[in-house]
């Protein structure tokens, strides 16, 4: 065999070896992707099952791997702050709605912060909590509703009833009705509750409503 056809011969096996290299390697990383998938569904399920059963440690170390593995995972702080927040560790809470908000703002995660912020009083930050999420999904009553509250207790009666009023016709329900009544009253609109209350009386609600508030999900409080 001639010197060139000897290296003609190693150049076709050097280049075959080189492709085949490269089909392992390219099936290599196609595994790889589908065993984190895998893994993370199974973590997922286990952090879904252990908030269920209030069983929140083996809840909570499944999110904190699921955040090991992918640590821009907004639906996992999302969740882990709502396990945080079932056992009133807000400030831990607040860090884990804040950082699902920064990575995916959501009109859930938003909503969240805003209920936290509510419960530990700290109204103004609350209410922007609340603004952000009606930005996001302004077509839940209940999300009107909450807004409502921060801005009672702000002393904010005008937009308490103009959120109120969005709420009751965005659903208009017994309860969206009795919330917006209570409020007519403790303003002195008188009339306006009578008018509201005679609704209830008669039940004179649209047919194939709900009778009570559709709540947006991962709601903590």
């Amino acid at each position: 065999m001639s010197y060139e056809m000897y290296a003609i011969a190693l150049l076709i096996i050097f280049a075959y070896i080189v492709y085949r290299h490269g089909k392992i390697s390219e099936l290599e990383m196609a595994i790889v992707p589908r065993r984190i998938g895998d893994r993370l569904t199974r973590l997922w399920e286990i952090a879904h099952h252990g908030m269920r059963e209030n069983r929140f440690l083996r809840a909570e170390k499944a999110l904190l791997t699921i955040l090991k593995i992918d640590e821009k995972n907004a639906a996992a702080y999302n969740r882990l702050g709502i396990l945080y927040a079932k056992q009133h560790e807000y400030k831990d809470a607040i860090d884990c709605f804040e950082i699902a908000s920064s990575i995916e703002p959501s009109a859930s995660s938003f909503h969240n912060l805003g209920l936290i912020y509510y419960e530990t009083e700290n109204y103004e930050k609350a209410a922007t909590a609340f603004e952000e999420s009606l930005k996001i999904e302004d077509n839940l009553a209940a999300r009107h509703i909450a807004y409502a509250k921060v801005q009672e207790k702000l002393g904010n009666d005008k937009l308490t009833l103009q959120e109120l009023e969005t709420a009751a016709e965005l659903e208009p329900n017994r309860e969206s009705f009795t919330l917006l009544a209570k409020a007519y009253e403790q303003q002195g609109m008188n009339t306006e509750a009578n008018k509201i209350q005679k609704r209830l009386d008669k039940a004179a609600l649209p047919a194939g409503k709900p009778k009570r508030i559709l709540r947006p999900k991962r709601v903590v409080i």
